[in-house]
């Protein structure tokens, strides 16, 4: 199977040379082969947004390289990176316009990366399978479609976004905790909907989330991510296996791991004193 992102040595430093430093990324690799469903885990700090950032290009990595479908995108900037690149945030009110309409939103995400104006693309050969698309949502939202998107609930509105990032088909999907400032039931709804497109369109797709529930029922490959590094890449059988609470054990060991290793440096410090 071909491969759709590859990350060779990965570093990320912010604020170098400060107290505030901070190693988000060091030394990641990782390997997504097209239409896998990666979903990565990581507590605070882990770097697990940290690397959705570099992929999709908010900032410049310091070392490392990225490619996406067979092209080297290290150096390029966000934009650029749109247009092989959906992205769903963990806010429901990013990546949209508020006061625009819910047809003036989606027809700014089916232009990205071309240069027809508003005007063409609402457009009515658009309008009508934008509606088929948004009242598979069934929602009732089809029939509201010049609503300003900001009047809408934080689950219609991340559906709505969620439908906008896949629209184009795109090369990467990313999707950053984006059901994590949503109720249960509106997160139920936005999963549900997530495999669905997922599945159906066949996209290649990097998710984070805090939910031990959403990677082991979600996806078909999990990482788990600690101070910047790749820790355990769970896939096939072992991750189809895999329960909550064998994660929270996995995390559990990471933690037993890094006290120990913090015990055995204090001792030679001490024993060089």
């Amino acid at each position: 199977m071909n491969a759709m992102l590859k990350l060779k040595g990965l570093r990320k430093t912010f604020n170098p040379g400060t107290i505030n430093e901070v190693r988000s990324l060091q030394g990641v690799d990782l390997t997504i082969e097209q239409g896998s469903f990666v979903v990565v885990l990581g507590t605070n700090g882990s770097g697990k947004s940290t690397l959705l950032n570099a992929v999709s290009g908010s900032f410049i990595v310091d070392e490392g390289s990225i490619e996406l479908a067979g092209k080297d995108v290290t150096h390029w900037p966000e934009h650029r990176r749109a247009k092989l690149i959906g992205r769903v945030f963990q806010n429901p009110f990013s990546g949209t316009a508020p006061n625009m309409s819910i047809a003036e939103n989606f027809a700014l995400a089916i232009q990205r990366g071309k240069r027809r104006g508003l005007g063409w693309a609402l457009s009515r050969k658009l309008m009508e399978p934008l509606r088929e698309r948004i009242a598979s949502l069934k929602m009732g939202l089809e029939n509201r479609l010049d609503n300003s998107i900001g009047s809408l609930s934080g689950g219609q509105r991340q559906a709505l976004t969620l439908l906008m990032a896949s629209w184009l088909k795109p090369s990467l999907l990313l999707l950053d905790e984006h059901t994590a400032a949503l109720d249960p039931k509106s997160a139920e709804q936005v999963i549900a909907l997530t495999s669905e497109v997922i599945q159906r369109d066949r996209l290649t797709t990097l998710m984070v989330t805090h939910s031990m529930q959403q990677a082991v029922n979600l996806g078909d490959r999990i990482i788990m991510m600690n101070k910047g590094r790749i820790f355990h890449d769970f896939r096939g059988a072992e991750k189809r296996h895999f329960r909550p609470e064998d994660l929270v054990d996995r995390f559990a060991e990471i933690r037993r791991r890094e006290q120990l290793d913090e015990t055995a440096a204090n001792m030679l410090r001490h024993a060089y004193v």
